[in-house]
């Protein structure tokens, strides 16, 4: 059995005498654990949208007025029996709607006059081209489809549109950057564990005549082997340590500004990269252990 004591000399003499070997594991493992921990984020980023965003989503029936091109507004504006025909409909889909609010004409060109107060092209806008709208509430976001068909096409009604489309786009992107991130996460990975292999072989030769000693005086494998893998675990968790401080500066810093910038938004932060921490660690030993036992296995006979 070999005394903790020894053991722990004999990796501080390694680390010492293979420290730009050590340092080139601590800097691969860090990058190639950044683009995972981006990738996990980004998940989560995803999430959290569709949770903060599918929860606020409103279905928008827009009334006729005297510009509406639709066939169902052949007749003209919105009459109020028809918009009270409309509200009858809602009212009998209690289990797909969970609430509705009228939007009148004025009200709706206030807010349109708030929304581009600083967009010229819209300057000149009149009333009459903004609609009346019902904004309806959903219980669940994917019953759009019910409420369209039921009052698109319906006399006074102009058009049904569901936020969702707005949103789609932006959860789409996020979804692309988790993807891209986890595939450059994948080609750092196997660069991590090629790296390894490679750094215990070339430590494991320059160190030929102290491993030749050890087995002449009958140490074990245990012994003999354990010492590098301590080596290559510590750089692993070194790096992960770096990985994981630069996602959380990066979520501590770079999400806050963003989330300055849109505040209508859910951004992921630091308690996010704590809660992706572990994974990270998980993959780093994992995959840092097998390359360096694989590589030892293999270049240190005993």
């Amino acid at each position: 059995m070999m005394r903790p004591g020894f053991l722990l000399a004999e990796v501080g003499t390694g680390l010492r005498r293979s420290a730009s070997m050590a340092t080139a594991i601590i800097i691969v493992t860090m990058v190639s654990l950044f683009f995972l921990g981006l990738g996990l984020l980004a998940g989560r980023q995803v999430e959290a949208a569709k949770g903060y965003w599918y929860d606020r989503v409103e279905v928008s029936v827009f009334l006729c007025t005297q510009r509406s091109t639709e066939a169902s507004c052949a007749d003209g504006a919105v009459t109020a029996s028809q918009r009270a025909q409309v509200a009858t409909l809602l009212d009998a889909m209690a289990l797909t709607v969970a609430g509705y609010e009228f939007e009148s004409q004025d009200e709706a060109y206030a807010r349109f006059r708030e929304q581009f107060a600083n967009n010229p092209t819209y300057a000149q806008t009149p009333k009459a081209a903004i609609p009346a709208a019902f904004r309806v509430k959903l219980a669940d976001p994917a019953d759009y489809p019910v409420v369209s068909a039921a009052l698109d096409g319906q006399p006074g009604v102009a058009t049904v549109r569901d936020s969702r489309e707005v949103l789609e786009p932006l959860v789409g992107a996020l979804e692309l950057l988790r993807r891209a991130a986890w595939a450059l996460a994948g080609v750092m990975l196997v660069c991590t564990m090629l790296l390894v292999s490679t750094t215990i072989r070339q430590i494991a030769w320059s160190r030929r005549r102290e491993t030749g000693i050890k087995r002449i005086v009958g140490a074990s494998k245990a012994a003999i082997r354990l010492p590098f893998l301590i080596e290559t675990v510590l750089a692993a968790l070194a790096g992960t340590a770096l990985a994981v401080g630069a996602l959380w500066l990066l979520a501590s810093y770079g999400f806050r500004a963003l989330g300055d910038w849109f505040r209508d938004f859910a951004w992921v932060g630091a308690a996010d990269v704590l809660a992706v921490s572990p994974i990270m660690a998980t993959v780093a030993l994992g995959l840092t252990a097998l390359a360096s036992w694989t590589a030892l296995a293999r270049h240190v006979r005993v």
